[in-house]
């Protein structure tokens, strides 16, 4: 069934809302997927934080205008789903990484990231992005390591007088 202006102009503007807080984007060919497939993808989108909507390209165009994913609208051809990752930048390509591999109809074409298009090949790439909290304790790890080293070779100076110490002692203990 055809929808009405109202509802077209409901579409574009759910779409950019969601687009203009997004961080990354991925459009897929679906074609050759049964709804319960279909359904299994948004199920898995979100529990992974991401935003799955198939929308009529034109209407896609529309709502990605004035968004740093205006770059996809050149590459919107044929019918697309569009995923938008909104908790971090990765979620939507491991979304679409994980399905892909489940479902050989699920093509991913294109790939949007900090306003660059992306080749599909690429995929990997983005997926392996760290979440926030992976990158708070990659931080973590890095500003801890400098002052981990110089207290431990502080504490090397004294512990190896004490071993030289024992060492001297058991040397006159056996003479």
């Amino acid at each position: 069934m055809p929808l009405n202006f109202a509802q077209k102009e409901a579409v574009v503007a759910e779409v950019s809302e969601v687009a203009r807080s997004a961080y990354s984007a991925i459009g897929a060919e679906y074609r050759g997927l049964t709804v319960a497939e279909m359904t299994a993808l948004r199920l898995k989108a979100r529990d992974a934080g991401v935003y799955v909507r198939v929308v009529k390209n034109t209407l896609a165009k529309r709502a990605l205008a004035d968004t740093e994913f205006e770059c996809m609208t050149d590459s919107l051809t044929g019918p697309l789903v569009l995923a938008f990752g909104r908790d971090d930048p990765g979620s939507v390509a491991r979304v679409a990484k994980d399905f892909a591999k489940e479902h050989g109809h699920f093509q991913v074409r294109m790939i949007a990231l900090s306003g660059q298009l992306l080749q599909p090949s690429e995929l990997d790439k983005v997926a392996k992005i760290p979440t926030y909290d992976e990158a708070i304790s990659l931080l973590m790890a890095t500003m801890k390591a400098p002052a981990q080293k110089l207290t431990s070779t502080f504490n090397e100076v004294p512990g190896k007088l004490v071993r030289t110490i024992a060492a001297v002692r058991d040397a006159k203990e056996a003479a």
